[in-house]
């Protein structure tokens, strides 16, 4: 994802540039239809960080607290890469999966609809 100023003519320092995070990447996780989490949560990650690992490691501390987490069912998972449908290979790095600095990625579980069918 490229990144740009608000304004053509600036020609400052970006301050949360890639550079800025001592080697990790700040990825910004979301789960459709799951708002008791207000909004996207944003998580610095290796850029080397296998998508399993992701999976199993950070997706818990995002939205584990949730009543219907333990259902999901990862294989039936849909997501979305900023804004596109995207196909994750598990066993690939977050940097081959074209995942980087700044990019949202939103999970999908259609057969969930949030805390008593409610989108919560």
């Amino acid at each position: 994802m490229t990144i740009r100023a608000l304004r053509d003519d600036y020609h400052g320092e970006f301050k949360d540039s890639l550079e800025k995070f001592g080697g990790a990447q700040l990825v910004y996780l979301g789960w459709d239809k799951h708002q008791m989490f207000c909004s996207s949560r944003a998580f610095p990650l290796p850029p080397e960080m296998r998508f399993q690992e992701l999976l199993d490691n950070v997706m818990p501390e995002a939205f584990g607290q949730h009543p219907e987490f333990n259902q999901i069912d990862w294989n039936k998972a849909q997501w979305i890469l900023d804004n596109s449908a995207f196909q994750p290979d598990h066993s690939k790095s977050l940097t081959e999966l074209d995942i980087g600095h700044k990019s949202l990625l939103r999970l999908v579980t259609p057969e969930l609809t949030g805390y008593k069918g409610a989108g919560i």
